[in-house]
């Protein structure tokens, strides 16, 4: 039976490491199709959203800060932020978009894996 007092995925895999919770194998992978299509439908409600931008804009960011989440695992935003934005020019591959402009989607994108905030 599942467990409603737990507030999200991140609260239930603690109790329960040898299920997968939405994810490709373990909670270090994340089932990005599905985390797509949560940004994809609630990306407008950000307050950092600009109207001249779209999803396509924000897509990388989140991808990163779900993935970020998932390798640093119990670490704090904090603590490696500034590794995430050395690594944020490689990874954002042809987006023309700086850290100062997305950071809060990859902070968003981390949030959401680890529960903190969405």
């Amino acid at each position: 039976m599942a467990d409603f007092t737990k507030g999200t995925v991140a609260d239930m895999a603690q109790d329960k490491p040898d299920i997968n919770f939405g994810t490709t194998g373990s909670m270090h992978e994340i089932d990005w199709p599905a985390e797509e299509e949560y940004w994809r439908t609630n990306y407008t409600t950000r307050p950092y959203v600009r109207a001249d931008r779209n999803y396509d804009y924000y897509r990388n960011a989140y991808r990163y800060g779900a993935e970020s989440a998932a390798r640093y695992r119990g670490k704090d935003w904090n603590a490696v932020e500034p590794e995430l934005e050395r690594g944020w020019s490689s990874y954002r591959a042809d987006a023309k978009s700086t850290w100062q402009d997305i950071k809060d989607a990859v902070r968003d994108g981390w949030d959401r894996v680890t529960g903190r905030r969405t």
